[in-house]
């Protein structure tokens, strides 16, 4: 890898691991479903005309209902359920358990699409979730003032990163990957637009509100697409799926520095094991055991 390459890695790391910190300050303000809306409606406004640039503006038509289908479980749903969980879990968390979306992909590749489990796999699997546990241990309350329903919240976000990830393999392989984020935030800011005007917040949030969602908008989510995809074209998506193990170290250290948030043993042990299994599960990880029992 390049060092230029590593250092745009880096970059997009921390362009990710800014989204939670900016929904942790949007999110009380403008409400976690307009908040969203802003969001895919801006990166759509900055991504489209890059699309149209290239000259794949129809697959938008095309591919509609796949695209749709997408726009709802990578960026609509799961955005809105981060951006819900920001009101009581901090940024570093959320952003630890966005580490476990490689895991959730292999498994509902699994259930739905019958994708057969390698022995390290199975075990990145099983120690994903031995992470999870350490990471949610005494924290998932679900009782008044507790904060179950928000770590909930983070995981079923991760599940649909996992779906979305499945579907776009069966029935979106060999779509330009532009034409797959552009859509995704098109149509996922028209599906949102009638719930966030239904709850725009009566109050208009302040300067520093505004400024956490246009960077939210283009930095973590028009910009930080457009890097990943040249990512995955200089160094491959093996390599650039590297990102999912810097993240967490971001959204920590963002959390901690501009909005003074612990981080606990819990977060940094369950953050670790989580990374070890998601290593497993993808492969970035190897143990000779495992890889002889795989070739067996």
């Amino acid at each position: 890898m390049r060092p230029r390459d590593f250092l745009e890695l880096l970059l997009l790391a921390a362009l990710w691991g800014g989204s939670f910190l900016f929904m942790r300050i949007a999110a009380p303000l403008f409400g976690p479903v307009p908040l969203i809306e802003l969001r895919v409606g801006l990166a759509a406004a900055v991504l489209l005309p890059l699309l149209a640039w290239r000259g794949k503006l129809g697959q938008l038509r095309q591919h509609a209902a796949a695209l749709v289908f997408v726009g709802i479980t990578n960026s609509a749903l799961p955005f809105v359920l981060y951006a819900w969980a920001a009101l009581s879990v901090t940024a570093g968390f959320a952003s630890i358990v966005n580490a476990t979306a490689p895991l959730f992909a292999a498994w509902v590749g699994w259930v739905w699409l019958k994708h057969r489990l390698s022995p390290g796999t199975l075990v990145g699997l099983l120690v994903g979730v031995l992470g999870v546990i350490i990471l949610v241990w005494g924290k998932a309350s679900f009782r008044a003032g507790g904060s179950g329903w928000a770590v909930a919240a983070c995981l079923a976000a991760t599940l649909n990163y996992g779906v979305a990830a499945n579907f776009t393999k069966r029935y979106l392989t060999g779509v330009d990957p532009m034409a797959i984020a552009a859509g995704s935030q098109f149509y996922a800011a028209v599906l949102l637009a009638p719930f966030a005007v239904w709850l725009w917040p009566d109050v208009n949030p302040g300067a520093d509100a505004w400024l956490a969602v246009v960077l939210l908008a283009v930095g973590c989510t028009s910009v930080a697409y457009v890097m990943y995809f040249r990512l995955i074209a200089h160094i491959g998506p093996a390599r650039a799926i590297a990102v999912t193990f810097l993240i967490p170290v971001f959204g920590m250290l963002w959390g901690a520095v501009f909005l003074s948030e612990q981080v606990t043993g819990n977060m940094l042990a369950g953050c670790a094991v989580i990374l070890c299994g998601t290593g497993l599960a993808t492969g970035v990880f190897r143990f000779p055991a495992l890889t002889r029992a795989e070739k067996t």
